[in-house]
């Protein structure tokens, strides 16, 4: 999970994968690979277009904002909406893949992206297909259930329907170091969650109760994508899943058996399937 010194927004990942937080800001050296947004000239094209395939990256954290595209550490929900847009508009492209490889990350932006592209693949009349290469948990699935389908292959994994928020409780610390923080606040609720402090029962208690609306967010949102996609997945087997992840042969066969992917298929091969649909 991120490691955050305070609380912040709530977070969609599974406990056990590892990232490290200093990914999540822009660094004024662009990673390797990535373009910066501002930098995109009129016909510029930011994703490859394969036998009219545009194929477009979801990789590493994903957050609300970043300004770079093609960075395999940090995806930006601006700048996957904006490739997104620019492939619904362009007459070259037929169809849409959303290349996956991420476990997830804030859930600001999430939901409205999911939303959005439901809506403007419907009115643009492309098919957008995800093809996970190797996995697709908790946001980054979120965005796969929008596509059409999902494919997995045998060694990757999806799921984690679910949201997490870490709370750092650093006053024993602190205490023990001879060090004492003072907390200055106007507001009765302004220092809620601090890390200089025990976290009270009522702040997590409402904090928990603010993860299990977005957790029944998710859930309502991967229910209605799965069924437009013409899966059998209704609300109670998704909010049943309890943030359960399926990976491995037997885990991703599962998976696609209870409607949270469609196919076990290698990256390549779910390519070409695609290509042949687009074929006939």
């Amino acid at each position: 999970m991120l490691l955050m010194p305070e609380p912040g927004p709530a977070l969609l990942a599974p406990a056990w994968v590892p990232r490290a937080a200093a990914v999540v800001g822009a660094s004024a050296t662009p990673p390797k690979g990535a373009v910066y947004i501002g930098d995109l000239g009129a016909g510029t094209r930011p994703y490859d277009v394969v036998n009219g395939v545009a194929v477009i990256s979801i990789a590493g954290v994903i957050v609300p904002t970043y300004w770079y595209i093609g960075s395999p550490y940090v995806t930006g929900c601006n700048g996957l909406r904006l490739q997104l847009a620019m492939a619904f508009e362009d007459p070259a492209v037929r169809a849409i893949v959303l290349l996956v490889n991420s476990g997830g990350g804030l859930v600001s932006g999430v939901a409205d992206l999911a939303d959005w592209i439901v809506e403007a693949k419907a009115a643009a009349g492309k098919p957008v297909v995800a093809i996970l290469a190797e996995f697709a948990y908790s946001a980054a699935y979120w965005l796969a259930s929008a596509a059409d389908s999902i494919s997995v292959p045998r060694t990757g994994g999806v799921g984690s329907i679910g949201v997490i928020m870490v709370h750092w409780d650093l006053s024993a610390a602190l205490q023990e170091a001879g060090i004492k923080a003072t907390i200055i606040a106007a507001g009765d609720r302004k220092a809620d969650g601090n890390a200089y402090e025990p976290l009270p029962g009522e702040v997590r208690d409402r904090w928990l109760a603010e993860c299990e609306d977005i957790r029944k967010l998710f859930a309502a949102s991967v229910a209605q994508n799965r069924a437009a996609a013409g899966v059998s997945l209704d609300l109670d087997a998704v909010l049943a899943s309890q943030a359960r992840t399926w990976e491995g042969p037997s885990g991703t066969a599962e998976a696609v058996a209870s409607g949270f992917a469609d196919a076990v298929l290698a990256p390549d091969r779910a390519f070409q399937a695609l290509l042949d649909t687009l074929t006939t």
